[in-house]
Parts: structure tokens; sequence; C-alpha cells
């Protein structure tokens, strides 16, 4: 069923969403306040972008052009009906294409890319959703973590930083991937829920043709143990909310 939301308490600004499809989730909006915007940054893209819950929160931190690319078209539709109804189409533009393909015609385009990617490998022993926009949003049917990297490599200007939001237990992987695609990661922040649990999300800056130098940044943890939020976790959605 369609409904409009907000959007974590930003004043005037909504979102359509579908309970069929794929909701956001708080990893996008997490993902779309850590990006460091840069003043030089005037081209932005967010890769597999949903309903484009990256792109609006953007929108009310740049004033520069913001491109959301979703291969699904049903979701593609619901995004552009978000941004005509916040009144962002002169600054959001919405395109219903494969990364894969977008990128071939993109090339060297942008100062910034963000991605809140399908999380999950396909294998023999996956258990998928029984609603396929679910499934193609969680799972690697069209676009691998492999293919991802390569895609931004494509489509970013040297010393571009692409910035995305991942599974902890996929780090080596991730790592790997993307220094052979020639992405310096200069920023690594994990996510726990809570000081006991293990990190279970992390955050990633990388720099295209980037120079050696990474920093581990203080890790985000959700929750104390009884449940309550911890000031960190409360201060960064105050900030959400403002």
């Amino acid at each position: 069923m369609e409904r409009l939301d907000d959007i974590l308490g930003y004043k005037n600004l909504k979102i359509y969403q579908n309970s069929d499809f794929f909701s956001f989730s708080l990893d996008s909006i997490i993902l779309a306040n850590y990006a460091h915007i840069r003043l030089r940054d005037k081209s932005i893209v967010d890769l597999c972008s949903g309903n484009g819950i990256i792109p609006l929160i953007l929108s009310r931190r740049t004033k520069n052009h913001i491109i959301g690319v979703e291969i699904q078209d049903k979701l593609a539709k619901l995004a552009d009906k978000s941004v005509s109804y916040n009144g962002l189409s002169d600054q959001i533009s919405i395109i219903q294409e494969d990364v894969k393909i977008f990128s071939k015609s993109h090339l060297n385009e942008f100062d910034l890319v963000l991605c809140n990617p399908p999380y999950f490998k396909v294998e023999e022993n996956s258990t998928f959703n029984n609603s396929y926009e679910k499934t193609v949003a969680r799972h690697e049917i069209f676009l691998s973590f492999s293919d991802l990297c390569s895609c931004a490599k494509q489509i970013l200007k040297d010393n571009g930083n692409f910035c995305f939001v991942h599974r902890t237990d996929r780090l080596m992987e991730i790592l790997f991937e993307l220094k052979k695609n020639n992405l310096e990661p200069k920023k690594i922040k994990f996510i726990h829920e809570t000081c006991e649990n293990p990190s279970y999300l992390v955050l990633i800056e990388a720099q295209k043709c980037g120079k050696t130098g990474l920093s581990i940044e203080k890790p985000l943890i959700q929750y104390y143990s009884d449940g309550s939020m911890t000031e960190e976790y409360y201060l960064l959605q105050k900030e959400i909310m403002s």
C-alpha cells in the first residue's frame, strides 16, 4: 500500500513509500548525514537509490544537483513522485537505469558517489523475500559489490569520493575490491547496536586515485545495555531532526 511519510522529523520533507516494495532504512539516513560534501563537490550521484531517500536528505545539505539511479521501475517512479511532491525537480533527477549501463555513459563525471547497496550475495542456500522488489534491493541480483566498485571508479573524477554503508562481515572483501579499483579507503566508521555487540555495519569513504592514509573513526554505538539511546546516537538523531 502506498503512503506518504515524514522523514524522521525533517520539516516539510516527505517521501512516498509502499510496504509491498522496499522502505528506506536507518542505514540510508546515517549514510546521507555521514557523507562529507566538500565545497568542490558540484556533481553528486546516489547509486541504488531506491525510493530516493538519500537524494532527498542531501537536498537539505547542498544546493548542487543530485542524481539518483535506480534499476527498479516501481521504486524509481516512487522516488520521482517524492521529488515532485517536495518541489525539488530542479535539483534532483531520478534515472531508472541499471547502474552498470549508467556508468558507461557518465565516465569521470562525478565528485561524490554514494550508495546503500544490496548487502547479500546470491548463493545456493540464499533465502529470498516473497517480494521481488525487496529481493532485488537486498541481494546482489543485478549488481555485485565488485560491479559497484568498478562503476564507482568509472564515474568518479580523480580525487572524487565514494561513500557507502555495508555489512561489517564483508569488510575484507570490501577493502580488496576498493584497492583493486584504485579506490583508496580514507575513513572507516563501525556501527554497533550496543558496546557488547560486534559491529554489524560499517561506513566507508574511499577516494579515487587518493593517497594512502586511513582513519578509523570513533564507532557509533546506538544503545546502552538497558536499551536506552547513547548520547552520540541521540545527538545524531537530533541533528537529523533539526
